[in-house]
């Protein structure tokens, strides 16, 4: 989940204006726009590339309860979203609906960016995910809606696994890591057995918190940065391990593009999110045309001998605090996260906002993996500052600066420290 934020909502004049505005329970618990005409709808391109039907089924299920509204859609890539939301979010310009990651709600929540709503009025909120309702909790009020869960899973290629002699997919770390140095000595240099984006701070924070590490913990009330320490210098140098090895690719590159990559045909395996082996095989993105069919997911071990932890992100949709149509945004959003919503996003390989329908998954050998692999997971350190950590991207410059070798495993960590202790506090 590319959770990259750019706020500038720190503005002194914009968060008075949405202070004034921060009063009222908004589209969770009054009629606030229950007539509005029109409606205005900010997704990523995820969902217009991606199940663009589901958002058509929303607008209908509206425009049923409302003739004659119109609704507006604009899509937004990861990186370029929240500079274009900060921009508005204190005008008469702000959308109706904004899609946020799940990492990102708390900066914004903390700054009265959004208005609350009433969880009792959207399906299975009362079995929402725990890592996805924190996310859109903050002092006692709820602030979004979950939209679905993104877990992570390792996907290979059967045929290059099977032309070194493997038939199925790896139970341990140590068969993984065999595997891949078969086929890396197959395949050479110019082939990567496992392609892993060396900014990849999802990949790389599980190789963390699999060795007891972690990005920062709580103590006092008080959050610290946690990289340095010996368990998380332990699960950085293994990630270091993993991109020496492996990764012979350009060592200066995001996950944003990694499954059209993987469709090039250059690399054996990546590790995650669930949909995008599926995506990569898309006859649009496979370049090799021998990916359809050939590609197989599987729970990522890790080196301590028990799966990998992996990073529960997701998804949530917000109403802005200035929105004037904050009543049928929530019924919007209800259509779309709803149970209806919930089977097309799980049909496309993304884990669904809740516990109901995630236990059905585990149950379907088609949809076991990312399911099995959700139940150890991760989330991010909900301290105020963390938005302020993700915006400076000290994450990725860290795995950036060991990756290319710029910086010693140890050396980069406790900048990386130093780096996060200014901010993580911060309001």
């Amino acid at each position: 989940m590319k959770r990259k934020l750019t706020a500038a909502i720190g503005i002194a004049g914009m968060m008075v204006s949405l202070a004034a505005c921060g009063d009222s329970d908004g589209g969770g618990s009054d009629n606030t726009g229950a007539d509005a005409k029109e409606l205005t709808v900010w997704l990523t391109v995820d969902a217009q590339n991606n199940w663009p039907e589901l958002v058509k089924a929303a607008d209908d299920a509206i425009k049923k309860q409302h003739p004659g509204i119109r609704i507006n859609h604009e899509y937004y890539g990861w990186p370029d979203k929240n500079a274009k939301l900060d921009a508005v979010l204190a005008t008469d310009k702000a959308p109706d609906v904004v899609e946020m990651g799940n990492t990102e709600m708390l900066g914004y929540m903390v700054k009265g960016a959004f208005a609350p709503v009433d969880p009792a009025r959207f399906e299975n909120s009362d079995a929402w995910l725990d890592g996805l309702k924190a996310s859109v909790t903050y002092e006692g009020k709820t602030y979004g809606v979950p939209y679905y869960a993104g877990g992570r899973v390792a996907n290979w290629r059967k045929d290059v696994a099977a032309s070194v002699g493997v038939k199925s997919p790896p139970k341990t770390y140590e068969e993984l890591t065999s595997a891949l140095d078969k086929i890396q000595e197959e395949e050479g240099d110019k082939f990567s057995a496992w392609y892993q984006p060396t900014r990849d701070w999802y990949a790389a924070m599980s190789f963390v918190y699999d060795a007891g590490g972690s990005i920062a913990e709580e103590s006092g009330g008080q959050w610290k940065a946690n990289l340095s320490s010996p368990e998380s210098i332990k699960g950085l140098e293994e990630f270091k391990n993993v991109i020496d090895t492996y990764m012979h690719a350009d060592k200066t590159k995001d996950e944003s593009d990694r499954y059209l990559v993987y469709g090039q045909g250059k690399s054996a395996m990546i590790f995650g999110a669930a949909w995008e082996g599926a995506t990569a095989e898309d006859p649009k993105n496979d370049k090799t045309g021998e990916l359809k069919g050939n590609l197989e997911n599987f729970v990522m071990p890790g080196p301590s001998g028990e799966n990998l932890p992996v990073f529960l992100g997701g998804s949530d949709l917000a109403v802005p605090v200035r929105s004037d149509a904050q009543a049928v945004a929530a019924e919007w959003i209800n259509a779309y996260t709803g149970a209806s919503g919930q089977q097309g996003l799980m049909a496309k390989g993304n884990l669904p906002n809740n516990k109901t329908d995630l236990a059905t998954l585990k149950d379907d050998p088609a949809t076991a993996v990312p399911a099995t692999a959700a139940e150890s997971n991760w989330f991010v350190p909900m301290a105020p500052g963390w938005g302020q950590v993700e915006k400076s991207q000290i994450l990725q410059t860290m795995l950036q600066d060991i990756g290319t070798g710029k910086k010693p495993v140890e050396a980069a960590a406790k900048e990386a420290d130093a780096a996060i202790d200014e901010v993580i506090n911060t309001k």
